[in-house]
């Protein structure tokens, strides 16, 4: 398998693209089960340091249990209802109980993960280059997903992500380990400086912490070379998308808006083309 794979690269790009499809199918449940999850968590801590009396335990609620059902019926998924995109498709849209429409979000993410899969094997060919960028990109896809919904991009997918990508560029897999190193590093204080600049010309918190350590992540996997290229197409994406929003939904200036989707997609366009784009506008301003 490992022979094929390598020597046809399509075959590659197939395999990603069905995987991802699995994965993305699991990540509808971790983007809407893990802000759940913490919340909970959040609520037993501050039982426990206030003294107050624990709520109710309930029934187990995690990434296992209870299994899916549909949110207007409680319907459950049976196997063959959640195929990743061909269930959405065979059932057209509906639960198969009560005939009330499935959100498009889910096969939108099934699909969304699949093609980025693909187009990181394609990028790397077959080999653990690949596996680790995919693997980023899963969690960079729930991160925004998730910080889109609830403005959070939890510790619990940001730090190991962080860690794991370190601890991959010390074998060199993508970049040096003094750059990954100092990546990270300038990553969580280009924006942590940033932040504390706005608060204390303005009293007002700019972003969220989050959003340190997610550039963070991506000095550690890219290297501090990405970051420039990662912070200008994140600012230009949010400042566009702000704009629109502004004018389509009439939405005011102050109102908060999640930075870590599009940091997200930035730093996974700059790790994959950063060296590109970067050759590219320095040729075209005259520098090479």
């Amino acid at each position: 398998m490992n022979l094929l794979l390598s020597e046809h690269p399509w075959a590659f790009v197939a395999v990603a693209l069905v995987l991802g499809l699995i994965v993305g199918s699991f990540l509808n449940v971790l983007v809407w089960r893990l802000p759940k999850m913490l919340e909970r968590e959040w609520r037993a801590q501050a039982h426990e340091v206030l003294g107050t009396p624990a709520d109710p335990a309930g029934p187990a609620y995690n990434l296992m249990r209870p299994n899916s059902c549909c949110p207007h019926c409680n319907h459950p998924i049976r196997p063959w209802e959640n195929i990743p995109l061909l269930s959405y498709l065979m059932l057209r849209g509906r639960c198969a109980h009560c005939d009330e429409p499935i959100s498009a979000r889910y096969p939108f993410t099934e699909l969304a993960c699949g093609l980025i899969s693909a187009v990181v094997a394609w990028h790397f060919g077959f080999g653990w280059q690949a596996g680790a960028v995919m693997l980023l990109s899963w969690g960079l896809l729930a991160m925004s997903l998730i910080d889109a919904d609830h403005q959070l991009l939890p510790d619990v997918l940001v730090l190991p992500l962080l860690w794991l990508g370190l601890i991959l560029n010390s074998f060199d897999l993508l970049m040096t380990l003094p750059d990954a190193l100092w990546g990270a590093v300038i990553g969580y204080m280009s924006l942590w400086t940033v932040f504390w600049l706005f608060k204390l010309v303005t009293g007002k918190d700019g972003m969220g912490h989050g959003d340190f350590k997610l550039l963070a992540l991506f000095g550690a996997w890219g290297g501090w070379q990405i970051l420039p290229v990662t912070l200008l197409i994140s600012s230009l994406a949010g400042v566009f998308v702000g704009l629109i929003l502004m004018r389509v939904r009439k939405t005011e200036a102050s109102a908060p808006m999640p930075f870590g989707p599009y940091l997200a997609i930035a730093g996974w366009i700059a790790l994959l083309w950063g060296g590109q784009i970067t050759d590219f506008y320095l040729q075209s301003v005259g520098f090479r």
